[in-house]
């Protein structure tokens, strides 16, 4: 099926996300969708999928127009996505999920489990996927979850397969196996739009690369041109991609975690036995796929969780069962995971974001007295020294895009002085251009003698601001080794290898316990008290 888009234009009051784009993508194609974030893509495919009605152009479908009303029109055209934030239900089973929204009945109205586990059968044998149509989506690994996201379009016929961000949570070897699966999808007929900001997955896979900045069509560029060229398209500019940085000067181990453990209300251990220290002026990147005790472990040292053992210490001063308010002012800085909903608020200004956590004290309030003189003059500074896009200090947080956003958060933790500061997907969702900002300001931060700790699911992430690397898999700790551990050690140690296992398979010398294709992303172990 070949998909056009002609002239779309969308509008939010005066803003225009969309100005007059053009787009082709053929059958049997993988077209790439590079741009800054804020350029519109998400935007465009919103349109595309009949989330959002453009307010000028159209879309044809094999040549003829097309109007969608909603995401169903899309789907019975044959165009499916898979969100960014997959849209499943995780108490439901695969079959329930994959046909939700047109499910199969028998008499008297009640679901065909059998025709649904069924359909799930079929279609994912189809293209070689393995799923289990009674497991539930809960329970599942996040690479297991997005092939459901893919398979739920498939059953409903996609032709035009679109992906957005498809790999933000996946392993190197989740990501490869990805990246296979849609090379057999184009190869099979299907068309897919593909969004995302890593530039190497691009050129591994991409056919065409259409580049969007500021809502405008730039350019289409060959995946052959260098991650450096289309880099620079993407933001208008020229993008160092390496993180300029000189070996680490550590000092003393500042921070330390001992035996960490936390039990939750349901018995299952989600930390177990954490030891981990982070010296002065160094890095420590925490890698694993999400969901293997990263967020229980900054919600512990963040006094936001109460551990059920184990000691956190902070130039040698206990931090555990301290108040969250203690910890900031035992100078912990934190860049939380979810920037939009524990970083910021959205409807306050940036002025008043960027001192959530100083207005108690201070040039900018005390008690109950606020001041909005010092709090602006504040926001002046930060927005110019950090390069926040934002029509003041008076806009809303909600309105910046998630780039300038992330530059509000760090802005405000870094801001004053800090001996730890705690970075929690610092990039998720980034474009380049914020990427290079971000880190240069991460790596200054180290280099001013803060220790620091980035809590990363981005493999190239780590390997770039790493001084040493520590893998988590299933609530431990399973090793710490050196920023320059190769890649593939790395992926297997975050599949739950020891750092000599993960470094024996690499070199064949332990093939027997290399994960097979489709073991590398089982169900995270459910560990309980007895187990820790």
């Amino acid at each position: 099926m070949k998909l056009e888009l002609r002239g779309i234009t969308k509008r939010f009051g005066s803003f225009t996300a969309n100005d007059g784009i053009d787009l082709v993508v053929e059958p049997g194609t993988i077209h790439a969708l590079l741009g800054e974030n804020g350029a519109g893509k998400s935007t465009l495919m919103n349109v595309l999928f009949g989330l959002l009605k453009a307010d000028e152009g159209q879309v044809l479908v094999d040549g003829e127009p097309v109007q969608f009303s909603g995401p169903r029109d899309a789907m019975a055209a044959g165009i499916g996505m898979v969100h960014q934030h997959f849209m499943l239900v995780p108490v439901f089973t695969v079959a329930e999920n994959v046909v939700l929204g047109d499910e199969p009945v028998r008499g008297g109205g009640v679901l065909d489990r059998a025709s649904a586990a069924r359909r799930v059968r079929e279609t994912a044998a189809r293209f070689g996927f393995h799923l289990d149509p009674d497991a539930l989506v809960g329970d599942l690994p996040v690479g297991v979850q997005q092939r459901v996201e893919i398979v739920k379009a498939l059953v409903r016929d996609a032709k035009v397969l679109i992906l957005d961000e498809p790999t933000a949570v996946l392993t190197p070897q989740e990501t490869d196996e990805l990246l296979t699966i849609m090379r057999e999808l184009a190869d099979a007929g299907t068309a897919i739009v593909f969004i995302t900001h890593k530039l190497r997955e691009v050129k591994e896979v991409a056919d065409t690369i259409t580049i969007i900045r500021r809502g405008k069509v730039v350019g289409t560029a060959d995946p052959s041109a260098s991650a450096t060229e289309l880099a620079s398209a993407m933001v208008g500019r020229q993008v160092d991609l390496t993180v300029d940085k000189q070996d680490a000067a550590a000092g003393e181990v500042r921070f330390s975690v001992r035996g960490l453990t936390l039990v939750q209300d349901s018995g299952v251990t989600v930390l177990d036995g954490v030891d981990l220290d982070v010296r002065s002026g160094e890095i420590v990147a925490l890698a694993g796929v999400q969901g293997n005790g990263q967020t229980e472990l900054t919600e512990a040292v963040l006094g936001l969780v109460r551990p059920t053992a184990g000691s956190i210490t902070l130039d040698g001063k206990e931090l555990g069962g301290r108040s969250v308010r203690q910890v900031l002012d035992a100078g912990v800085g934190f860049v939380p995971e979810d920037r939009s909903t524990d970083g910021v608020i959205g409807s306050f200004s940036v002025a008043e974001n960027l001192v959530l956590d100083l207005f108690h004290d201070g040039p900018y309030g005390s008690g109950l007295v606020y001041r909005p003189g010092p709090v602006a003059e504040n926001a002046r500074r930060r927005i110019e020294e950090f390069d926040i896009r934002a029509g003041g200090p008076a806009s809303t947080a909600g309105s910046l895009s998630g780039g300038n956003q992330q530059k509000v958060v760090l802005a405000r933790e870094m801001s004053r002085p800090l001996r730890l500061l705690i970075a929690s997907q610092p990039t998720r969702g980034l474009d380049v251009g914020s990427i290079e900002f971000v880190h240069t300001r991460i790596v200054r931060e180290r280099d001013q003698g803060t220790a620091v700790l980035i809590v990363s699911t981005e493999l190239d992430e780590v390997v770039a601001l790493a001084d040493r690397i520590a893998v988590m898999y299933a609530g431990r700790v399973v090793g710490v080794v050196p920023a320059d551990t190769p890649r593939e050690v790395l992926g297997l140690m975050m599949a739950g290898m020891s750092a000599a296992e993960a470094e024996q398979a690499r070199h064949g010398d332990a093939a027997s316990s290399l994960p097979a294709p489709g073991d590398l992303d089982p169900a995270r172990p459910r560990l309980t008290k007895g187990d820790a």
